[in-house]
């Protein structure tokens, strides 16, 4: 596979899923670029603008197998990872499957249920694979988590840590259709188009090859020093308590690559970092008290930094 082939068919996908979503091209490609980096989303709305559909489309789209987990507070962490039980009729131990072991996880309302049971994602989430009982299991690839949360709700939720807001690659918004674009909604509700009715557009293995492709893709000293200094004036600024850390700046790295593939590109230009700084490195950042009550932002902040930075000359 090259980098033309890959573009076509990551065309492909988003088109079929702009069947059911209408109007978030942008969305759709953050996702895109999770799945083909051997990343993790975390998308986060207020209910109803479709994150669950997105998902459960980009799924179908590329025939991977997919578990939808309701998280709750009485969901174990047995039921995310699996786990052993014995079998009287054979006398042996036999494990039973846990929901991640599929390769899209959609991690429905994750802050809904307690942190013992969020934990239970980090090593699958890190390692593509999961222990139970002393046994590791290996997860089938390509292997994602796409999990969804809800900003605005409180009662009933738990926030989740830094180390696992850090496990994902990027944080993704949906936001509130334009008027033209939910009046289609509309529409397409009434011709009762849903992710049901889409069709496979390529496979699971393609996407295997995507991510390998992505490997290849040239990221230059150059490009790789100025991920580092834009990661390094995070920690340094006067209104960040915690800063973006060496996995925030990989995932800088791997992103661009992926935004560079995404566009046809086998290789990274600052374009690429300076699309991909919010949805990767906002959620790893902690502001002090004092720049919440001066109503400053992370991304005002990641933007003042970019300024402060000299764009390299890549040729």
């Amino acid at each position: 596979m090259n980098v033309t082939e890959a573009k076509d068919i990551l065309d492909k996908i988003r088109t079929n899923v702009e069947k059911v979503i209408v109007g978030k091209a942008e969305a759709i490609n953050l996702v895109l670029i999770c799945l083909i980096c051997n990343g993790h989303a975390l998308i986060e709305d207020v209910p109803g603008l479709g994150k669950t559909t997105l998902v459960s489309a980009i799924a179908e789209s590329v025939d991977c197998s997919f578990t939808r987990l309701q998280f709750t507070p009485d969901v174990l962490p047995s039921d995310v990872t699996g786990f052993t039980m014995f079998d009287l009729k054979t006398n042996e131990r036999q494990f039973i499957p846990g929901a991640v072991m599929t390769q899209i996880l959609l991690a429905d309302e994750i802050n809904r249920t307690n942190p013992k049971t969020q934990s239970a994602l980090l090593q699958a989430m890190q390692e593509g694979q999961v222990s139970v009982d002393g046994i590791t299991y290996d997860l089938p690839r390509p292997f994602a988590v796409m999990a969804t949360q809800n900003p605005v709700e409180l009662t009933g939720t738990y926030s989740l840590p830094e180390a696992q807001l850090d496990r994902f690659l990027m944080r993704i918004s949906i936001g509130y259709p334009e008027k033209n674009d939910e009046r289609q909604i509309l529409e397409r509700n009434r011709e009762k188009i849903s992710v049901a009715n889409l069709e496979a557009v390529t496979n699971a293995e393609t996407v295997t090859k995507m991510q390998d492709l992505l490997d290849k893709t040239i990221c230059t000293d150059l490009i790789s020093d100025y991920i580092i200094d834009i990661s390094r004036k995070t920690r340094e600024h006067k209104e960040v308590l915690l800063g973006v850390s060496p996995r925030g700046s990989i995932s800088l790295m791997r992103a661009a690559m992926g935004e560079a593939l995404l566009n046809g590109r086998g290789y990274v230009l600052p374009d690429d970092v300076h699309k991909m700084l919010e949805p990767v490195l906002a959620h790893r950042i902690i502001l002090r008290s004092k720049a919440y009550a001066q109503k400053n932002t992370v991304p005002t902040i990641l933007q003042e930094i970019k300024q402060q930075i000299a764009v390299p000359a890549v040729k």
